[in-house]
């Protein structure tokens, strides 16, 4: 089973063109199952040496998984392990003509998670956090902060913007790299545009419309890992309890614009989500807030 792991790999890079971290994973998750099946072979029948891929079976994956549960996987981690075993019976399927055992398989349900959200006074504690004698630094940070916070633009998108993607006049945001390739336009607040301006005029390179927005003292666009190490710091001289992301400043937006009465459509095209079932998780955080204000106000609550 061991070779047909690595014929499988090399298929899977040269059809795919899939990165070395993404084959590099699907080897790992598939020789763990391999393990898994070498011990319980040597456990029933005292084989140590061989796997005969012909012979696993459903129940075998099953099984398998069950064990990844048992162990504390985390249901992603399932998820990845039968997706990466899936890929490799079709690929035997495929190419050596040889039965498939989980076709019909179905994932297990993830994991749903409410994402952690800032209130309102965090929001502006991080964003009134200053932690650079630069200047420039400071006017910058400002700038991504107010940006994410009044836009709700995942960091690859605040990243990649260029100072022609932003209307002042309209106060409009054009989105043009989201998730998906579809362009969007978001409003903007007067105070993210005034951080923006401020920020512009201490970059001597920003004169271009073709120049990006977020950029290093050098000039060169920003990372979105630096922006995520810039929020971090941030938060922790704001004295925020919660780890806080720039993904975490997305999701405050969300919850706060439906706390104040948005609706779900509204915020769907917003964020750039493709589905509104993919909006529709904020409602729990929204009904959570109400719920606490439903309990500090009712005298009977």
């Amino acid at each position: 089973m061991v070779g047909e792991i690595e014929q499988f790999a090399a298929a899977l890079q040269n059809a795919t063109r899939a990165s070395g971290h993404t084959v590099a994973s699907y080897k790992r998750d598939l020789v763990d199952f391999y393990r898994y099946l070498r011990a319980r072979d040597s456990a029933v029948n005292g084989a140590t040496e061989m796997v005969e891929p012909d012979l696993i079976q459903t129940a075998h994956v099953r099984n398998y998984l069950a064990e990844l549960l048992r162990r504390r996987a985390s249901r992603a981690t399932v998820q990845r392990r039968l997706f990466a075993i899936k890929a490799y019976f079709r690929w035997r399927e495929a190419n050596l003509g040889k039965p498939n055992p989980v076709a019909t398989m179905r994932s297990p349900k993830g994991e749903r998670h409410l994402p952690q959200v800032l209130n309102e006074g965090e929001a502006a504690a991080l964003i009134e956090a200053d932690h650079s004698k630069n200047l420039r630094v400071r006017l910058r940070d400002r700038a991504i902060l107010e940006l994410l916070y009044s836009t709700g633009l995942r960091v690859s998108e605040l990243t990649g913007l260029d100072w022609r993607d932003i209307d002042e006049e309209l106060g409009l945001v054009m989105v043009r790299s989201g998730k998906g390739r579809k362009d969007r336009l978001v409003p903007i607040g007067e105070p993210a545009l005034e951080a923006l301006r401020a920020w512009r005029a201490a970059s001597p390179g920003a004169a271009s419309i073709n120049c990006p927005v977020i950029t290093n003292l050098r000039g060169t666009r920003l990372t979105p890992r630096a922006v995520q190490t810039m929020i971090a710091r941030r938060s922790a001289i704001a004295g925020i309890n919660i780890p806080t992301t720039p993904h975490g400043l997305r999701h405050s937006f969300a919850t706060h614009m439906l706390n104040a009465g948005a609706d779900l459509r509204s915020i769907q095209e917003m964020l750039g989500h493709s589905s509104l079932a993919t909006t529709q998780r904020y409602t729990h955080v929204s009904i959570s807030h109400l719920k606490e204000v439903y309990r500090r106000a009712h005298p009977r609550a």
